[in-house]
């Protein structure tokens, strides 16, 4: 009898409202399956079209050596990389190497050398969104550390607002900032989400605004396609920088480790390369001290296979979840993720330890939810 081989390769598909979950399964003639995603917050159908295009190389190939795959796949045309491919190749590989530990029936972590722990840090994020005043964001900062969580991620700023009246931008920041940290009380931490939202110009003086209230890290305080600026004021202020949720290579977190550009890299499963490439970057930040912290906004598959890379990641620091989709990620798994006193448990069972019940999540329900729509143009 010879290796097994892939016989199908399917992808699934759900609006949740402010992001596509893209569930991805790939089949062997052995029966064994594995499931990857590929969720993206943008424009999906040319991802699913990407999935089918590599699907089309795939299927009627040996099942096994889901880093060999990777190499084929990337190298395949003169023309790769790019949001659309990575995610699609990111996806596949995820479901190759869920499959691969399924087979031998063994934690997908093991795959990796095994777990450097199996209780895994991680934040509340999304969390304060919509917070109104002071007075509220005092309220939600205390209720996410009620709830057993030692840390949360928000984002302070009002985009209308650093548009037309920066100084009083600051002063709202600096009033919020206040109120979450006392919520929050002084050993929780306060990840500073930025999307984007600041420049060279703008950043350091928000930013020692903040430095009062002890914020763990300032996130994409501006765009990732100027390295060399997220580089200069990583140089200049006292707090982690974190990025690299939009990069989506090795090449492309290059320059910035080698500038010292952030103390925290935040590589997407999703979108970086899947295990095959994410564990590169984890590697390749670990030479330059520089911990990571994956940036983590799928559904159930995704999270799962974060758990697994962060427990085989020895310079790992937290792990980000999306808190308002938590309980839409537990209803839609097999084996919902243990939630005990801030920390993910990792579970024994083979390959990611859980896969999606599809039929929890009717797409007519799903379809319903309004998206969420970001515009306007960025602070210079």
């Amino acid at each position: 009898m010879g290796p097994p081989i892939i016989t199908k390769i399917e992808t699934i598909k759900y609006c949740i409202g402010w992001i596509d979950w893209v569930f991805v399964k790939v089949v062997a003639s052995d029966g064994v399956h594995g499931w990857g995603e590929g969720s993206l917050h943008g424009p999906i159908a040319p991802v699913l079209a990407a999935i089918k295009e590599y699907a089309d190389h795939l299927v009627g190939q040996e099942a096994t050596g889901a880093e060999r795959h990777w190499y084929r796949l990337y190298n395949a045309w003169r023309w790769r990389g790019g949001a659309v491919y990575s995610t699609a190749m990111s996806a596949i590989d995820l479901a190759l190497w869920d499959m691969e530990a399924r087979r031998l029936e063994v934690p997908l972590c093991r795959l990796f050398g095994g777990p450097h722990r199996t209780k895994l840090p991680v934040y509340a994020s999304h969390w304060m969104q919509g917070v109104k005043d002071a007075d509220d964001a005092c309220k939600r900062a205390r209720q996410a550390i009620d709830m057993g969580f030692r840390g949360f991620k928000w984002c302070p700023f009002n985009f209308e607002l650093l548009r037309s009246d920066f100084a009083g931008a600051i002063q709202r920041v600096r009033e919020l900032m206040a109120a979450a940290r006392e919520g929050a009380g002084p050993g929780a931490e306060i990840y500073i989400e930025c999307s984007e939202l600041l420049s060279p110009r703008t950043a350091p003086v928000m930013i020692d605004a903040m430095l009062p209230y002890r914020p763990a890290w300032i996130e994409e305080p501006f765009p990732f396609e100027n390295p060399g600026a997220i580089a200069r004021l990583q140089n200049e202020i006292p707090i982690p920088v974190a990025v690299g949720e939009r990069l989506l290579s090795r090449y492309e977190f290059r320059e910035l480790l080698e500038k010292g550009g952030c103390r925290v890299v935040q590589p997407d499963l999703m979108h970086g390369g899947g295990f095959t490439e994410v564990r590169r970057i984890a590697a390749m930040a670990e030479t330059y001290q520089v911990t990571v912290a994956p940036h983590n906004p799928g559904g159930p598959v995704c999270t799962a296979a974060s758990m697994h890379l962060a427990a085989a990641t020895p310079n790992f620091l937290v792990l980000e979840q999306i808190e308002p989709d938590r309980a839409l990620r537990d209803t839609v798994s097999t084996h919902p993720i243990e939630l005990v006193d801030g920390h993910f448990h990792l579970s024994g069972r083979p390959g990611l330890g859980l896969e999606p019940d599809l039929n929890a999540l009717p797409e007519e329900k799903a379809a319903n939810i309004p998206r969420l729509e970001r515009g306007g143009s960025l602070l210079y």
